[in-house]
């Protein structure tokens, strides 16, 4: 295995394009390459790299996929400098756990994203 990009489905792609862009995430790609109606995209901030699709774009040949925002899991986040990158956030998102030492030595924090997905940046202090 050499890599893991989790492909994430969205309600609203340009919402989601604008929510990620203000966290630092930089747009790759999209599909369609050029328009308003985009049903996938790619967007990258350093070595972390999300896919978004739009529910619609296979709901015919995957129907398994659920239809509801936000999912049963938590999208873990290494970063290096997490004080700075908390304090060029925090008043853009939703903050649901504020900056903290966990017990295994981690400083995490964690946000909820446009589409109800939690992610949580950590780093080893």
């Amino acid at each position: 295995m050499e890599s893991l990009s989790p492909n994430i489905f969205v309600a609203s792609m340009p919402d989601t394009i604008a929510f990620y862009e203000s966290i630092g995430f930089q747009l790759v790609m999209t599909v369609p390459e050029t328009g308003d109606n985009l049903v996938w995209a790619m967007m990258m901030n350093g070595n972390v790299t999300f896919m978004f699709q739009s529910f619609e774009s296979l709901g015919d040949e995957l129907p398994q996929i659920s239809r509801n925002n936000g999912a049963s899991q938590l999208l873990y986040i290494k970063l290096k400098k997490i004080r700075e990158f908390f304090e060029l956030i925090k008043n853009k998102v939703t903050v649901i756990k504020g900056l903290e030492t966990t017990f295994y030595g981690a400083t995490e924090f964690s946000i909820i994203d446009n589409n109800n997905y939690v992610l949580t940046f950590a780093e080893d202090e």
